[in-house]
């Protein structure tokens, strides 16, 4: 599991998987209904970007940016929740049918109104009987506001991205 730069606590982790696990089983008491929006990944090599916001006034935003060489456009979604405190949200993008065959030049999940507390990347998505494949660490990295390719040791393969983020604090 990647963790933002010198956070990668135990308790935080913990924390993490019991929120999406949370988001999963979708709990009325824990967490809002999830929105879910389907969007095209287009090939071509250009950057993309596609964003959705969540919360009371749009208090949270996932920015999700990619360029990617390859067939023909893919059929991709964004699925953002919220805790029902409005403290805490969680950002996927992914293609439901498990693989992406687009060849990812670059990628970044950006949250705004929150912090990461957990971020993952995936080559391939669970699909059917098939079970999510995790990038390995060394091809993404996490900070405190974006899960993103590292270049030059990023290998193309992209097809899930999970972020849980926390509510940004505000000065008095």
């Amino acid at each position: 599991m990647a963790a933002p730069s010198g956070r990668r606590s135990g308790g935080a982790s913990c924390w993490a998987a019991f929120l999406l696990a949370a988001v999963a089983l979708r709990p009325a008491a824990a967490v809002s209904e999830p929105t879910t929006v389907a969007f095209d990944v287009r090939p071509g090599g250009v950057v993309h970007s596609f964003s959705q916001s969540v919360g009371p006034g749009d208090k949270f935003t996932c920015v999700f940016t990619y360029a990617s060489q390859g067939g023909t456009n893919e059929q991709w979604q964004m699925s953002l929740g919220t805790s029902e405190d409005h403290q805490h949200f969680t950002c996927t993008v992914w293609r439901p049918q498990g693989k992406s065959y687009l060849y990812f030049t670059q990628f970044k999940a950006e949250v705004r109104g929150a912090e990461i507390e957990y971020g993952m990347a995936y080559s391939k998505a669970a699909f059917e009987r098939e079970s999510d494949v995790p990038l390995k660490d060394e091809e993404f990295e996490v900070t405190k506001t974006a899960v993103a390719h590292r270049p030059g040791a990023f290998k193309a393969e992209l097809s899930k991205l999970v972020v849980v983020a926390k509510a940004s604090r505000t000065e008095l």
